[in-house]
């Protein structure tokens, strides 16, 4: 939902080529951390200051399509799940290659 609310919704530029990954609940409900990632474009500042920045927005947008006593409090983290595993892959071929290419 809050990806939807990204892609269609918003208009920041700083926040177009996002993907949500994960979001995690607290226990009572009234906060939430969203995690995102990116097209390995190094811009994952930038594109955390334009989440910041809609959060407001899109706790309105939630507001109306969700029945929840309270619409949490949103914080955006940079998911490096999908960095770290590219920069795995990247040694991993590394090992396979043969000693004279490297």
């Amino acid at each position: 939902m809050i990806s939807d609310i990204i892609l269609y919704k918003i208009k920041d530029p700083r926040v177009q080529g996002i993907t949500i990954t994960e979001v995690r609940m607290a226990a009572d409900l009234k906060s939430a951390t969203v995690y995102f990632s990116s097209l390995a474009d190094g811009r994952s500042l930038v594109h955390q200051q334009g989440l910041e920045a809609a959060s407001g927005f899109i706790r309105r947008q939630l507001r109306q399509e969700v029945d929840l006593k309270y619409i949490p409090a949103l914080s955006f983290v940079y998911d490096e799940s999908f960095d770290n595993f590219a920069r795995i892959d990247r040694l991993l071929k590394q090992l396979d290659e043969p000693e004279g290419k490297a």
